[in-house]
């Protein structure tokens, strides 16, 4: 009996495994992600600095902040899709609530979706074609006052010095 059980599990796991990316097959850890600086200008002049992880390969996007327990208050993660699209995002596997800021090629914030629920799977979209997202611990917008229309500086962006 406990050999049939390991074998349909085995199966299973065959089967489930087979349609995720080759990378996920040989390996369920986290990539490694490049770390850099980036700010916000929000209205009023306040300048807000981050150091983030850098979410630009396939595999580290569809990893992102899955599997963390913390993130500390000035870190976020940036995920670019390098070119300008309409993007949705989900929980699947996020630990700690998040804020999403959905950014343009120019680095303006398009959009901002607050508090994203922990493991829920419900898609959270663009409202338009982004470059990319930037995520930030859950409250951190409302905290310090960002916007549509604030500014984020990063070199993945036009408006990069």
């Amino acid at each position: 009996m406990i050999g049939r059980r390991l074998a349909l599990f085995a199966a299973a796991t065959t089967l489930v495994l087979s349609g995720y990316p080759a990378w996920a097959q040989s390996s369920l850890r986290a990539p490694s992600f490049p770390r850099s600086e980036l700010t916000i200008e929000a209205r009023g002049g306040k300048v807000h600095r981050f150091t983030v992880e850098l979410a630009d390969t396939d595999e580290r996007r569809a990893y992102g902040l899955m599997h963390r327990d913390t993130m500390p208050a000035d870190h976020g993660m940036i995920f670019d899709f390098k070119r300008d699209q309409p993007v949705a995002m989900w929980m699947r596997n996020t630990r700690i609530p998040l804020d999403m800021l959905f950014i343009d090629r120019e680095g303006r914030v398009v959009n901002i979706h607050a508090r994203a629920v922990p493991f829920d799977e419900t898609s959270i979209g663009s409202e338009g074609p982004v470059r990319s997202v930037l995520e930030l611990n859950g409250g951190t917008a409302a905290r310090l006052g960002l916007a549509p229309g604030d500014v984020v500086r990063h070199p993945i962006f036009r408006n990069a010095p």
